[in-house]
């Protein structure tokens, strides 16, 4: 028989020591899954010992999950067929007249390529290596020029397919159709919000972000030649969208005609060759199987937290602080946030998700301000994209958001990474009214999904 230990204490152990296997550098995945062994043994008994492959084979027969690796995959062949740069290319020519257009055509590109892409890490090295060099080249502001980098990248995970949509669907039994329907408008509204800021911004100090100068511009005839290389991934897009709106094809279906699509496109540009292929597959694969091993080690995590009582300790800890329910939605996206600045998204959704979802189905939401509230039916809904929105912070968030080291790793030396850090805190600050604003008016999330799939 294990020891016995109050909660309380236990888990200060549990998350203590996670803290600290992360603190010393080393893999969420595997702190998790040994730390979760090595508890289970000395604090469970051997009826527990058979929750692990209880909890791990649904996960590894999860045929949502499926989904993962084919919009990984996708990601990665459209990044090699060149279409980042053409697109960006596209954009920039555009709004090369505007104030700050670089930077607004960075985040506009960005947003077209969350669209196909998914996955943050592609769409942030590779506008990082192109509109980078083009903004500091043209004397743009080191701080605004980042800053654009960094929020528009990371877009990728809120704007579908997001591979994180598809996670915190298979954890939250949540349908995968409605989460990435409802979270549409919310990345339309915080890249909306990102291109606001930057454009007033350069208006009013125009040596920010110096428009292009007239032997720069270019015609209508070259702008409209121009769009003609965007039609391919534009219709990508809408394909791979469009076949889960209507209802022809599930998510992982979709991401099966999109990953199609992706070499079809990467064919017509004349860039499918093996080695490409090659290296998509190698980058699939150990994106993905990260992936799974912090959902094997967090699941047996918090399965032995919630056996232990673990749930109900912080269901009544939170409750207990006695906050009405939108207090305690503020305090839940305060500990999310604070969570973001230290590990990574897999593992938060994976910590997380089970203890606070509950927590929130149990509150009523009416709605502040007179602004009408959140259905029973529709919490889950919401608070994913809630959630997902949060999350958008933790790869912004120093000390160790991904995001920051993303762009460091192809900046120009010059670029230090306090620069970095520093340009990241004015669109964390967007990123917090979006929450707010997602909070406020829950209708944001739930208006489209609503129309999409009451009518079926």
């Amino acid at each position: 028989m294990g020891l016995d230990i109050d909660i309380a204490w236990l888990t200060v152990l549990l998350f203590g020591s996670l803290g600290l296997l992360l603190a010393l550098g080393l893999p969420m995945a595997f702190c998790t899954g040994s730390l979760a062994t090595i508890f289970l043994f000395i604090f469970g008994n051997p009826a527990i010992l058979n929750m692990m492959p209880a909890r791990i084979f649904p996960f590894m027969t999860d045929y949502q999950l499926s989904a993962v690796p084919l919009f990984i995959f996708m990601a990665a062949m459209l990044e090699k067929a060149g279409i980042i740069e053409e697109l960006f290319d596209a954009v920039y020519k555009w709004l090369g007249s505007v104030k700050g257009g670089l930077a607004s055509a960075t985040v506009l590109a960005c947003t077209a390529l969350a669209a196909m892409v998914g996955v943050v890490g592609a769409t942030e090295v590779t506008m990082g290596m192109i509109a980078l060099p083009a903004m500091l080249k043209r004397g743009y502001d080191e701080k605004l020029a980042c800053g654009s980098l960094l929020a528009g990248g990371t877009l990728g995970i809120l704007i579908p397919p997001s591979v994180m949509a598809i996670v915190y669907a298979v954890v939250a039994q949540q349908s995968l159709g409605e989460l990435l329907v409802g979270s549409i408008f919310p990345g339309l509204l915080l890249s909306g919000l990102y291109i606001t800021y930057i454009t007033i911004r350069c208006y009013i100090n125009p040596k920010l972000g110096p428009a292009l100068p007239p032997e720069e511009r270019v015609d209508w005839r070259e702008k409209l030649r121009l769009l003609r290389n965007t039609v391919a991934p534009i219709l990508l897009i809408l394909l791979v969208l469009g076949v889960i709106f209507v209802g022809i094809a599930t998510p992982v279906e979709a991401a099966g005609i999109g990953t199609f699509g992706a070499l079809f496109v990467s064919a017509l540009h004349r860039r499918l060759n093996w080695p490409s292929i090659q290296e998509a597959a190698i980058a699939t694969l150990k994106a993905t199987a990260m992936v799974m091993w912090i959902f094997f080690g967090a699941t047996m995590f918090v399965g032995f937290f919630i056996v232990k009582g673990g749930q109900t300790f912080v269901a009544e800890s939170i409750l207990g602080t006695g906050l009405p329910p939108y207090g305690i939605l503020m305090l839940m996206m305060v500990i999310l946030f604070v969570l973001g600045m230290f590990l990574d998204w897999v593992g938060i959704l994976l910590l997380t998700v089970p203890i606070f979802l509950p927590i929130m189905k149990s509150l009523t939401w009416n709605g502040i301000l007179g602004i009408p509230g959140v259905k029973p039916d529709d919490v889950p809904l919401w608070y994913g994209v809630i959630f997902i929105v949060n999350m958008q912070m933790a790869f912004l968030s120093p000390p160790f958001g991904y995001s920051l080291f993303y762009l460091k790793s192809v900046a120009p030396p010059q670029i230090t990474m306090a620069t970095i850090f520093r340009s990241s805190v004015s669109f964390i600050a967007l990123q917090w009214i979006g929450v707010g604003l997602c909070i406020i008016f829950p209708q944001i999330i739930t208006w489209l999904p609503r129309v999409v799939y009451s009518g079926h």
